[in-house]
């Protein structure tokens, strides 16, 4: 999931060949305040930096930005990541959209490492939003021209945005930690539902080859007592892998990990995208026994959340990662 090749940020002809009025930049690189930290990883593998802008919130809670350097015909990257408050910065992200717009920014191209809304993709009964839709219209009205995502809900939401979608996996660089750490045990890799299924087989295929389970009724995963009927597949003394695109109350994880090890797993390890990890998740996840929660770093998990056994893989590694 790195850029292969650094986009240069000027044409590199010189000041004395140039046509007059004519625009030489190439690549900019925006970010929102939510990431920090992601930020400056990716801006550090691009060899650019983040752009300066100026940004405050208004006493009735709107948003203002405005960046400090001119962006006329530029090819824009804009990430930003909808962490809590969502709605707020999905906001956020629309209106440094529509600045750029507004700007005459060349192309915009938005990094969104968590797309917010993706699990409401379809209408299960009337009367029902397919919110995940919205969203991709309201990047096209901001002005969006592009989206690079990571590890959707549903691959198919791609077809809700008109414009060309990049849709990376965080699955190679989840399943590489956990072949590398657990390369000596029998794995079995776990479906919390009949949904999770498909993604269930990728995670075999990446890591060897390995055999499959999964729960068949995700309501099981909530019972006091763990109903080890509705698991389907040998988990007895494997190591299980519990996989899912991402944690957020955790009572799946956990739910799957009491079922698992009433049927006799000799460990779990829990593996998901985004770690959203809302209200006591990660209190849960720590006492839950499982071995190591795996996730990525497509939305900031702040220190109060940081437990003993969970494990970050940045998505943004390192010149000198083996990812």
């Amino acid at each position: 999931m790195r850029a292969a090749t650094p986009t240069p940020i000027a044409t590199g002809v010189a000041p004395g060949n140039r046509l007059p009025g004519e625009v030489t930049k190439r690549l900019m690189f925006f970010a929102g305040g939510a990431h920090p930290a992601l930020a400056q990883h990716i801006a550090d593998e691009l060899g650019a930096s983040v752009t300066p802008q100026t940004a405050h919130t208004f006493a009735n809670g709107e948003t203002f930005v405005r960046f400090d350097k001119s962006v006329r015909g530029c090819d824009a990257f804009v990430l930003h990541t909808a962490t809590g408050p969502l709605n707020t910065a999905l906001m956020e992200q629309l209106i440094m959209i529509d600045a750029l717009k507004r700007a005459s920014a060349k192309r915009i191209t938005v990094i969104w490492p968590f797309y917010p809304y993706a699990r409401q993709d379809k209408k299960h009964r009337g009367r029902e939003p397919i919110s995940a839709r919205l969203v991709a219209d309201l990047l096209t009205t901001a002005g969006a021209h592009r989206i690079i995502t990571v590890d959707l809900h549903t691959p198919q939401a791609q077809g809700f945005f008109d414009g060309p979608v990049d849709h990376l996996l965080a699955q190679p660089l989840l399943a590489e930690h956990v072949r590398r750490r657990y390369q000596d045990s029998a794995i079995t890799v776990v479906a919390p539902d009949a949904g999770r299924v498909k993604l269930a087989e990728t995670w075999a295929d990446l890591l060897g080859g390995q055999p499959i389970a999964f729960i068949q009724h995700r309501k099981s995963l909530h019972a006091e007592h763990p109903d080890t009927g509705q698991l389907v597949g040998d988990v007895a003394n494997r190591l299980c892998v519990v996989v899912d695109d991402m944690i957020d109350t955790a009572t799946t994880m956990v739910g799957a990990a009491r079922l698992l090890n009433a049927a006799g797993a000799a460990g779990v390890i829990a593996a998901a995208t985004h770690g959203v990890l809302s209200g006591n998740a990660a209190a849960r996840l720590s006492s839950s026994g499982i071995r190591e929660v795996v996730l990525t770093d497509t939305l900031p998990i702040p220190d109060d959340k940081h437990f003993t056994q969970l494990s970050v893989q940045s998505i943004a590694p390192p010149a000198d990662s083996r990812y």
